[in-house]
């Protein structure tokens, strides 16, 4: 028996040849035993990926159980978070809430008054409110975003609130 030459199958014209003597061979042992399904070829690239990465510790005359033992460990990890997709589908989602029909249609009543109410506000005082309450930016800030004063801000966001009270009172 012929003793390799190579200690370990990192020179790059041996892994070439080693790649282009098993990929095919691979990629249909794969195709076989698990089908299509679970995309054979990508586990045949990922399969020669960690060849290439753990290619220190590879010796030539093993590096064939190496790469056909985690392509087949690549396969059925594969098949068991398929098995796992299926089986929480199956698990039936949450469709109700806790809270009675008239709650949430008082929210969705509440909600529906709040975008009227917004939708009732000047542009103006619309982005300096929003610009405030929702995205969290001071008055300063907001003043040099929109090339204003800041009392012209606070004044936009005062008249903003003010409007708002009027238009969701009874609340």
């Amino acid at each position: 028996m012929e003793k390799p030459i190579d200690k370990d199958i990192c020179n790059e014209t041996l892994f070439s040849s080693f790649f282009n003597k098993y990929s095919k061979s691979l990629y249909t042992f794969l195709y076989y035993k698990f089908g299509e399904k679970l995309n054979p070829e990508d586990k045949v690239q990922e399969a020669f990926l960690k060849v290439w990465q753990n290619c220190h510790k590879i010796t030539p005359d093993k590096a064939k159980s190496f790469l056909y033992t985690t392509a087949n460990n690549l396969m059925i990890n594969q098949a068991n978070h398929e098995k796992v997709k299926l089986k929480y589908a199956e698990i039936p989602q949450k469709s109700h809430t806790n809270e009675s029909p008239e709650f949430v249609m008082e929210e969705n009543e509440y909600l529906d008054k709040i975008q009227n109410a917004l939708s009732n506000l000047t542009e103006a005082q619309r982005v300096a409110f929003m610009m405030n309450r929702i995205e969290g930016k001071r008055f300063k800030e907001i003043a040099e975003i929109l090339g204003i004063s800041v009392k012209a801000v606070e004044k936009r966001i005062y008249g903003a609130l003010k409007k708002l009270r009027e238009d969701i009172k009874g609340l």
